[in-house]
């Protein structure tokens, strides 16, 4: 009897997904454009004549969609007839399915490609890919307004990516003996409102610059909240941190900044609160060892090349190093349960 051939995969087959990543995500983007993940999600299972006549597609077409987004599993086939994969009905099922359309949105619209000047961005140093948007600042922020309904898409974005991963902040963190959290950055409210619903005994203040505070002020009036989320206009970094807060959030903004910058800011939250105070830092994390996770090493190609030059996603323990800096202690990881690598780190202020 013939031996029996060797089952696994030659090794070369581990570079296709990363060889074809490209196209794996146009696959992803354009059954979310197309409108094929909402079609199964309300009518599915379907054939894929069915699906082609739905969609407004000729069968080849949609015989060459229906093959890409069933070989990633982002849908499945029986009989000839196509449903949802397990992701995608996951996220019909748990209400998020909204958050990951504006999620791919922005990664086609925005991040897709500056990452062509990964390489670039990393053998200068420089956020290389920021030239593929028009301006002369060389931060992504101030140029998002140079192209029309970006600026929208890219707030949109960032609250979608915030109620994604929130849960570890809202849900996971001990408020108990915390009365008024300043939210440094906060942005258009999206984590102070979050907040706000989850602990009704929470006072929050979002700190951001005036263009930011206009979003959130209408978001806040808009939730109810205004007897409890305040703003104030203020540079994160020149300015003094309003006085009377229990607990500076610094939510997504660590990631943006440099080591040093990280540090400048810290101290200025560990200055702002009283003895017995904390600071939490909630964002995407990398391992210690450097190892992954696969989420954080591949979005770190969106920090290399667009929003300052210095953003990256850092690992726990050099957040801890930068917290121990500007003088905190009894640092607590607290870690999410979501697919996403966001975590919270706690820091006190000691009695003295």
């Amino acid at each position: 009897m013939a031996d029996r051939p060797d089952q696994r995969p030659p090794a070369g087959a581990d570079l296709v997904p990363i060889l074809f990543g490209h196209n794996a995500f146009q696959q992803l983007n354009a059954g979310c454009e197309l409108g094929l993940f909402d079609l199964l999600a309300e009518q599915g299972p379907l054939a894929a004549a069915a699906v082609a006549d739905a969609l407004g597609l000729g069968r080849r077409a949609a015989d060459i969609l229906l093959l890409g987004t069933t070989a990633l599993r982002l849908t499945l086939v029986e009989d000839g007839r196509y449903r949802n994969g397990p992701a995608v009905e996951t996220a019909f099922a748990d209400g998020t399915w909204p958050v990951l359309r504006d999620i791919v949105e922005f990664q086609a619209r925005v991040s897709y490609a500056p990452a062509a000047d990964y390489a670039e961005s990393l053998r200068t140093g420089e956020n290389v890919g920021i030239r593929r948007f028009p301006g002369d600042s060389r931060d992504l922020y101030s140029r998002l307004s140079n192209v029309p309904g970006l600026e929208e898409l890219f707030y949109r974005c960032m609250n979608s990516w915030s109620r994604l991963s929130n849960p570890v902040l809202v849900e996971e963190v001990d408020y108990a003996k915390t009365g008024r959290v300043l939210d440094v950055g906060g942005g258009d409210a999206v984590n102070a409102l979050a907040l706000a619903r989850a602990h009704p005994h929470l006072e929050i203040t979002v700190l951001d610059r005036p263009g930011a505070l206009e979003v959130a002020r209408r978001n806040i009036d808009a939730a109810g909240l205004a007897g409890r989320v305040g703003t104030h206009a203020a540079d994160i970094f020149d300015d003094d941190y309003p006085r009377g807060h229990d607990c500076v959030l610094f939510a997504h903004q660590l990631v943006i900044w440099s080591p040093e910058q990280n540090r400048r800011l810290l101290r200025k939250a560990h200055d702002a609160v009283e003895p017995g105070g904390r600071v939490l830092v909630f964002n995407a994390f990398c391992d210690d060892d450097g190892s992954g996770p696969l989420y954080a090493a591949l979005d770190n190609v969106y920090f290399a090349t667009l929003p300052f030059r210095d953003s990256t996603i850092y690992r726990w323990c050099e957040h801890e190093e930068w917290l121990r800096d500007a003088g905190f202690t009894d640092l607590h990881r607290i870690t999410g349960a979501g697919w996403t690598p966001h975590g919270v780190i706690e820091g006190l202020r000691g009695a003295t």
